[in-house]
């Protein structure tokens, strides 16, 4: 009984999200199942909207529809949806499975399937009315965008370790996006076996998200925290150079040198949590510094030169004897009386 109730709130809670949306009238009908023709046409209603709002690039380039709610086969249609899923990058693993046709026939799983697809036209609409409301104007691809800027700079470095050439002016991001894809797949079978395999291999639930957001943020305070103080040491140490008699006449130099380099150095990290998920799992193996493969890096011609005698200075406690107490004759006082003695005397009568 229990999970009835459940079922109907979600069916309920689904059919809230598409009144809100615009769609009425379907609502009776969306858990009927892909053989039924209500459910067809919801689902194309809401693929066509995706595909006018520009969420579906291949649809907006070959012109045609996302999904066939005529009267196309049951085969067609699953094809079609499942085409449309793996657009659309659903994360849900039966409905990107190999048999989606059977994983609908399970009522969650078409409650699953709208839900996605109503999440997936609301953040389309949104984006749409951003792009209204930002007075700047669109730009396709990488035009337009700085040179120097990080987004750049990380595609260019991507495009150099697959050996890509630089793409032309004019070319949009997802053409881009699929020849780095064609490459990444290429190269794949040339590495070695669980190399690409993630560090992270758990699943993240709302606790462990909020867990490593936490701790995320603990490091990264504490991390703020120790550069604050190697900055400070540094900047100590650079003002100790211009003490010098030799500085004042190198002093601008000296700062044209020091000041672009010290301004580029911040407390703050820039490694997030993105970081974290895609790191791989050779990212937690140990090299010991000592072993060759890490000396092969590290050796230098300096290493070989040997130090000459130095000075002892001392500064081990364990080889001091403890000083002892020396004994001294007594001094004279007084006159002719010995220091250290008490006198004695005898009182005067009053």
């Amino acid at each position: 009984m229990e999970g009835a109730e459940a079922e109907e709130r979600e069916w309920a809670a689904v059919a809230r999200d598409l009144l809100a949306l615009g769609y009425e009238g379907f609502s009776g009908s969306a858990s009927l199942g892909t053989s039924c023709p209500d459910f067809r046409a919801l689902c194309a209603r809401l693929a066509a909207e995706l595909a006018t709002l520009g969420a579906l690039e291949r649809q907006r380039e070959e012109g045609t529809e996302a999904l066939s709610a005529g009267s196309v086969p049951e085969e067609e249609f699953l094809r079609q949806l499942a085409g449309l899923l793996r657009e659309l990058h659903c994360p849900d693993r039966k409905l990107c499975g190999g048999n989606c046709g059977a994983s609908l026939q399970e009522p969650g799983v078409r409650l699953r399937l709208l839900r996605f697809l109503c999440s997936e036209v609301q953040a389309a609409r949104l984006l749409r009315l951003q792009s209204r409301l930002d007075p700047s104007p669109e730009q396709s691809g990488v035009e337009g965008a700085e040179e120097g800027s990080g987004l750049v700079q990380e595609m260019v470095l991507t495009l150099q370790a697959l050996g890509l050439p630089r793409p032309m002016p004019g070319t949009p991001a997802s053409q881009l996006l699929r020849d780095l894809h064609a490459k990444i797949v290429e190269l794949l079978p040339s590495l070695p076996a669980g190399s690409l395999k993630p560090l992270l291999s758990y699943p993240l639930d709302a606790p462990r998200w909020e867990a490593l957001e936490s701790l995320y943020q603990s490091l990264r305070d504490q991390y703020c925290c120790r550069r604050c103080l190697l900055l400070k040491r540094l900047d100590l140490t650079t003002s100790a150079f211009h003490w010098s008699d030799r500085a004042e006449a190198q002093g601008e130099a000296m700062k044209a040198v020091l000041i672009p380099i010290r301004e580029a150095l911040t407390p703050e990290s820039d490694v997030s949590i993105a970081h974290v998920l895609a790191a791989r799992a050779d990212l937690s193996r140990l090299v010991p510094a000592t072993s060759k493969t890490a000396r092969r890096g590290t050796c230098c011609a300096i290493h070989k030169v040997l130090m000459g005698s130095v000075p002892d200075r001392g500064g081990r406690p364990n080889e001091l004897e403890a000083p002892m107490p020396s004994w001294q004759s007594r001094r004279e006082d007084r006159g002719g009386q010995k220091a250290g003695r008490q006198c004695w005397g005898r009182k005067k009568k009053k």
